[in-house]
């Protein structure tokens, strides 16, 4: 067995001998001007080798830990390493916020930024949209920092930078007063009213997710995240859009472990402990599964339901669950919801990358007509000549990366592959 790093779920085993973890950022300094190639590691959560090096692999988990609200509390910087959970629980004590989490608490900060990780909810944007600024250590070893109002398309393109500019060291994020959630949960949706009537599904409540295995006429769940106001009068009916509320907490995998997600049945509690799906004091699985993602214009969300459906008995051997969320639309280049408000098709498989290949070329080919971007993080096998098409900015974000990194120290195969360097 390889004694080299993998990742969290094992299916990628990295190039680079060990993950090197400075303490300051004058020692970090050192090591990226030293190394000929160099990429940073957040916490694994990748399925790909967007991530991978062979040459050097950082983390900067090891760096100083900082979280220093902006005298206005409008803004929160913060060091990279930090995992949302972490960040969130500092943020909850000082009666502060995020806009959105992701299924998960237990990913960087940096990392999930880097490739446009997202929630779900109408008028959310990734967590990537939060960013007021970036400071990344660049190839040369030295500091530079992007802000929002001064830098206008460098920064739009090194937010959701792949890890291609260099190594993000510290964030400021947007931040809003804290606010209390309460989840529900109802089973068994009709597939005929999810496409009826997906606006309303998905406009009622701050955050909708539905959870299905394409099997059937029916979807599992629907989860309903919905932010309490002062006057917040809603109730949940034993029966919504022909789906009834569950009676006991239920895991996003019918008969999984309710015990690792987050509170539901109604019951209203901070922002972060209900936004993501599972718990920060449990680890959800084992990291036995592989993801995929594909974010579609949210006007086809019908053509891309009718396109999985018709595939469920393929994907049923290889198939844990699958979740639609939405995202708002966003103007950061290489996310894949900018200009376009997005209904995103997550896929959760078991570890078997054989088995899920085939898979995913069929998927592919029902998706492309749909104009389907695949996240960024997740397996995909979309030809790099279709998924440049598929962004406006795609040769801006290629000469800008030639630009900012000539040398390419901090390119890999996944980057070279998808931005070929210039000749």
């Amino acid at each position: 067995m390889s004694g080299r790093p993998a990742n969290w779920a094992g299916n990628v085993v990295y190039q680079a001998d060990l993950v090197h973890r400075p303490r300051s950022l004058e020692e970090l300094q050192d090591l990226v001007f030293r190394s000929s190639k160099v990429r940073a590691l957040g916490t694994g959560h990748s399925f790909n080798r967007i991530a991978d090096s062979a040459g050097v692999l950082v983390s900067t988990a090891g760096l100083p830990p900082v979280i220093d609200i902006s005298p206005d509390r409008a803004t929160v910087t913060l060091s990279s390493g930090i995992r949302y959970g972490e960040l969130a629980q500092r943020l909850h004590a000082e009666g502060l916020a995020l806009h959105n989490l992701a299924s998960l608490p237990h990913i960087s900060t940096a990392g999930a930024c880097a490739t446009a990780t997202h929630g779900s909810g109408d008028a959310n944007g990734n967590l990537a949209t939060a960013v007021a600024a970036i400071e990344t250590v660049t190839a040369d070893g030295e500091v530079t920092v992007l802000r929002r109002d001064a830098d206008g398309d460098r920064f739009r393109a090194a937010v959701v930078g792949l890890g291609a500019f260099g190594i993000v060291t510290r964030m400021s994020l947007d931040i809003i007063p804290t606010f209390d959630v309460r989840q529900d949960v109802f089973e068994d949706l009709p597939g005929e009213q999810l496409k009826a009537h997906f606006e309303e599904i998905f406009s009622s409540a701050y955050s909708v997710s539905v959870f299905t295995t394409w099997q059937g006429s029916r979807h599992s769940m629907v989860w309903l995240k919905r932010r309490i106001g002062a006057h917040d009068s809603w109730r949940p009916q034993a029966r919504w859009m022909g789906a009834r509320r569950a009676d006991r907490p239920r895991h996003p995998i019918p008969g999984g472990p309710a015990g690792y997600a987050t509170q539901q049945l109604g019951v209203s509690g901070p922002w972060h402990e209900r936004l993501p799906h599972f718990r920060l004091d449990f680890t959800p699985s084992s990291g036995e599964e592989i993801q995929t993602e594909y974010l579609l214009p949210r006007h086809l969300a019908a053509d891309a339901l009718d396109a999985m459906a018709s595939l469920g008995e393929r994907m049923a051997p290889v198939l844990q669950i699958s979740e639609i969320r939405t995202v708002a639309a966003d103007d950061l280049w290489m996310s894949p919801s900018y200009q376009r408000d997005t209904v995103a098709l997550h896929f959760t498989w078991i570890n078997d990358t054989a088995a899920v290949l085939p898979v995913l070329a069929a998927m592919e080919d029902r998706l492309a007509p749909l104009m389907a971007r695949p996240h960024w993080g997740k397996l995909f096998t979309v030809p790099a000549p279709a998924v440049s098409a598929l962004y406006k900015r795609s040769a801006d974000f290629a000469a800008l990366l030639s630009r900012a990194d000539p040398a390419g120290k901090f390119r890999n195969d996944f980057i070279d592959h998808y931005f070929p360097p210039a000749p």
